[in-house]
């Protein structure tokens, strides 16, 4: 019984923390995605980390120096993103209309996300296309390490960037998973 009891005032804690506007960052994992468990991590500015390593341990950390120590388990807050992904996956939603909050990124970090943000649903862009687009012909590559550290993949579509060669290249939640994602927006058959 006072198992129960500790779970009910743990989970009303960890509401009253969020409802209460206390949290830095609000951070639930999403278990059941098609393309596997999903931790998701939101900000008063938006979605701030969705990561297809699930693990909370390995991320608070990182949460807690980028935007605050005050980071906490909460279902709550997360709500919004879950409903758009869950949306997207069911073929619902093309585009998200949450935020990203990439604000603690370098600026050319930024102006390449900004420019992945306008990369529409279904459709595929190459690396040095973006590099081309931020004003860094040639940085391809550079280009290249912002798409595998973009913390907020699935809402900032780094899967629709390919090779020049149209191949599919590295992806940070693994190959299989862009294809996954590719053939979800029907951009890949």
């Amino acid at each position: 019984m006072t198992h129960t009891v500790s779970l009910t005032l743990d989970e009303r804690f960890r509401a009253a923390a969020a409802a209460d506007g206390l949290l830095d960052v609000a951070y639930d994992v999403l278990p059941d995605t098609p393309i596997g468990s999903l931790l998701v991590g939101v900000t008063g500015n938006g979605v701030c980390r969705i990561s297809f390593d699930a693990e909370p341990e390995r991320h608070l950390e990182e949460l807690a120096r980028l935007h605050g120590s005050r980071v906490l388990r909460s279902s709550k807050p997360v709500d919004r993103v879950r409903l758009e992904l869950d949306e997207y996956f069911a073929g619902r939603r093309q585009h998200f209309e949450v935020e990203p909050d990439v604000r603690f990124l370098p600026e050319f970090n930024q102006r390449v996300l900004a420019e992945l943000a306008r990369v529409e649903y279904g459709t595929t862009t190459t690396y040095g296309a973006l590099a081309e687009q931020t004003g860094k012909r040639g940085a391809a590559r550079a280009v290249g390490t912002v798409m595998n550290r973009n913390p907020v993949p699935i809402v900032l579509g780094c899967h629709r960037v390919i090779g020049a060669n149209g191949n599919l290249t590295g992806y940070a939640g693994g190959l299989e998973r862009k294809v996954q994602l590719l053939q979800l927006e029907g951009a890949l058959l």
